[in-house]
């Protein structure tokens, strides 16, 4: 399966113009072993970077892009100024999904081979901890605070919570059959998609279920939420849809028309 992921960046220009920002899209291509590099200010691919085997997920920090490598065992560190890889980490068995913590000073890498996740300091790119998950790590997230960090454990049904002040997994909760993706609202509340249920489990910054899970449409897998909490979005990969969901009331409230087999998504600040 290939899987393709972006991830979004602003920068500061090198030189004042009539531009204030800019922003770099980085794309992990699975089936090339490469990041493709696109710049919106510019309207064009600015770059391909060489990473390692089978690349999944992305995520970035003010300087540095962090590249899960699923068929090396290894985190491409890429230069967001430069568009260069610096080196490759050695993390966990088959890394599959990446995230940044709100201050940019830690990185987060499940590691879907050995129920694990990576701890990577941003300032060294060194892992400073590994932390035992459910079985088949996938999406990870990040709440608003920094204080917790949400892992979905496809093969195990569950969902671990991590207390990101001591690196200890500080709860494991079961919501519904292969979850996927996980989000988080401005608030804290955990959304995650249960693939193989075609459910949405809720759950509270703590971890606690709140209420039964909300049918969607079929195999939904990636999951994001809108910055001012107002929704939260779902695709549903077996349907050719995006779900709506209304995080204050916990349904749906529409469904949306896209492309063939869609998976990941995200949402502008």
């Amino acid at each position: 399966m290939l899987v393709v992921v972006a991830a979004l960046l602003t920068l500061s220009p090198a030189s004042a113009d009539f531009y204030p920002s800019r922003v770099k899209v980085f794309v992990a291509n699975s089936g090339s072993d490469s990041v493709t590099v696109y710049d919106t200010r510019l309207a064009e691919v600015v770059a391909t970077v060489p990473v390692g085997r089978n690349p999944y997920g992305v995520a970035v920090t003010p300087t540095h892009a962090y590249v899960a490598n699923f068929g090396s065992d290894t985190v491409t560190v890429v230069d967001v100024a430069t568009d260069k890889p610096v080196l490759d980490v050695p993390v966990g068995r088959f890394p599959h999904s990446a995230a940044v913590s709100p201050d940019g000073r830690r990185v987060y890498v499940t590691n879907n081979g050995d129920r694990t996740v990576t701890v990577l300091d941003a300032g060294s790119h060194k892992p400073v901890a590994t932390i035992p998950v459910g079985l088949y790590p996938a999406g990870v997230a990040v709440s608003p605070d920094g204080a917790r960090v949400h892992v979905a454990n496809t093969g195990s049904n569950s969902v671990t919570v991590i207390d990101a002040d001591d690196d200890r997994p500080a709860r494991t909760t079961p919501v519904g059959k292969a979850p996927l993706g996980v989000a988080v609202t401005p608030r804290g509340q955990v959304h995650v998609a249960n693939t193989g249920a075609d459910t949405v489990s809720v759950l509270t910054p703590a971890g606690d279920p709140v209420g039964p899970a909300v049918p969607v449409a079929h195999l939904p897998e990636g999951a994001s939420a809108d910055p001012d909490g107002s929704r939260v979005y779902l695709t549903n990969t077996g349907a050719g849809l995006m779900s709506l969901l209304d995080p204050v009331s916990g349904s749906v409230v529409a469904t949306v028309p896209v492309g063939e087999q869609p998976e990941g998504l995200a949402v502008t600040s």
